[in-house]
């Protein structure tokens, strides 16, 4: 993905240059993972030590201190900071998941949503490209910031611009591989096809996707960047509070988008077809302005498996929510709070993992005493470093979840009608679910790092699109147990 820092390796040792690194292992710069200014130091025309902002360090830096020593200089942040920054953002983006299954409880009985099932399967991948996408620029961009790689203005509106370049390319071509995806479904589910439909899904599904990621990718550089000039850990905050209008937006724009469309092809399909056509012939000119940057060159040709990859994985997901629509009334209240928090917390997770790899170990090596497969209790509660965060977000995730099953229920209904059996079983569920993807948080970003691949480009794609899937299964065999005894949410929708 984007400005995601070299891979730093050991290089030959340097003889007959200046006295203080003659035969003195030092850093190299190379372009296996993308991106450019690593926190490391590296040799200047001298044969000087350089780090990035062109200061020479306080002491040589060699590959033991490497592994052990934080990079970017920082002291471990106190339990109750971490709290305070994840909680804050987290409960505001619970209101925008809440917002986004209203919305999806809003506009079922919409004429296009009865008549082209496959809107629903377009649900989950759209949303998940928040994840996919925007969390990705989120995760980058945090890691650049703790790593001081934010401080030019000239480098930040560099990488700002390279960044969102490259997210409209991959909107556009993400959306209409996932349009694709969602035609075939229901091609093969309903067993015909309607080619104004075709054009309908293709442009509600280019234009909602590029729309928000335009929108979510200029309020995330926002917020990273006012976070790292108040002194606060964009790892915490800008991911949450992306996400906390990300889902809502993108339903929104998805069901407008869809019925305007749906209205437009019974006269004429011009406009669908007009609007992909202006689309595609701006592709050229973002795909020009990413190959330009330095930031975002490399990426253009090796970020794409995990994007599409994740799209796939989302769309398993959307066909689930297709299939239990149909049969549970609330069903599409609840589906993008438990998705939502879930994919909110482990990114929170993620971008903090990657961080501490990229300011404590080389690419390729793990830090000592750290394992790449552990038993879940030792990265979920106690025997880990990671343990403390993700203890912490599990705790959120029961409160958040219940806080936020109280109030969709009451918004929805008017009223609070939510049955001991249906809360207890929901909220079962949602833990389940980011604790799953907690554990597999950690065991993919330290695999990734092993493998020289950047976890911040690679894991959130996987990681959220998981969480799209395990958020639509498990919460599915909730209600599918509940119905078998007659205690489902639907039965109180008047």
């Amino acid at each position: 993905m984007v400005g995601a820092p070299d891979v730093v390796k050991p290089a030959e040792k340097i003889e007959d240059q200046s006295p203080h690194v003659a035969n003195t292992p030092v850093y190299t710069i190379s372009d296996d993972m993308g991106g450019l200014d690593y926190s490391m130091s590296s040799i200047n025309s001298n044969g000087d030590l350089k780090s990035p902002n062109g200061t020479a360090p306080d002491k040589k830096i060699n590959e033991a201190d490497a592994e052990k020593q934080p990079l970017s200089g920082k002291k471990e942040e106190r339990w109750w900071t971490t709290l305070m920054q994840v909680a804050v953002p987290f409960f505001i983006a619970g209101c925008g998941t809440i917002g986004a299954g209203l919305v999806l409880g809003t506009v079922r009985d919409w004429e296009v949503f009865v008549n082209v099932s496959a809107i629903f399967v377009l649900v989950p991948s759209l949303s998940g490209l928040k994840g996919n996408l925007d969390m990705c620029l989120a995760s980058r961009l945090s890691t650049q910031a703790n790593l001081g790689n934010m401080v030019s203005m000239k480098e930040v509106i560099s990488m700002v611009v390279g960044n969102i370049s490259l997210v409209q390319v991959q909107a556009i071509v993400a959306s209409t591989v996932v349009s694709m995806f969602a035609i075939i479904v229901n091609t093969i589910t309903e067993r015909s096809i309607h080619g104004p439909y075709i054009l309908l899904i293709t442009a509600s599904a280019v234009f909602t996707a590029t729309t928000t990621c335009f929108v979510l990718d200029f309020v995330m550089v926002m917020v990273i960047y006012w976070s790292h000039k108040f002194k606060l850990n964009p790892d915490n905050v800008a991911t949450p509070l992306a996400a906390s209008i990300g889902d809502i937006v993108s339903n929104s724009v998805l069901a407008v988008t869809a019925q305007y469309m749906y209205e437009q092809i019974r006269s004429s399909l011009w406009q669908p077809i007009m609007l992909i056509c202006v689309y595609f012939s701006l592709l050229p000119l973002w795909v020009f302005v990413v190959y330009r940057n330095k930031y975002t060159k490399k990426v253009l040709t090796t970020g794409w498996t995990p994007v599409i990859s994740a799209l796939f994985i989302s769309g398993i997901g959307g066909i689930v929510l297709d299939q239990a629509v149909d049969r549970f009334r609330g069903y599409e209240v609840f589906q993008p709070i438990v998705n939502g928090i879930g994919g909110n917390l482990v990114c929170v997770q993620s971008s903090r993992l990657a961080t501490n790899l990229h300011q404590t170990a080389i690419p390729g090596e793990l830090p000592e005493n750290t394992r790449i497969l552990e038993w879940p209790w030792k990265t979920l509660f106690f025997g880990t470093s990671a343990a403390k965060v993700a203890r912490m977000l599990i705790v959120l995730a029961i409160f958040g979840q219940i806080i936020f099953m109280t109030v969709a229920d009451f918004v929805y209904q008017g009223v609070v009608t939510i049955q001991a059996a249906f809360g207890i079983t929901y909220v079962m569920c949602a833990t389940l679910q980011v604790m799953v993807l907690l554990y597999l948080a950690y065991m993919l970003i330290h695999l990734m790092w092993k493998k020289k691949k950047d976890p911040d480009n690679a894991a959130i794609p996987y990681l959220t699109a998981l969480g799209d899937l395990l958020g639509s299964v498990f919460l599915g065999l909730a209600f599918v147990v509940l119905s078998i005894f007659g205690l489902e949410y639907g039965n109180n929708v008047q």
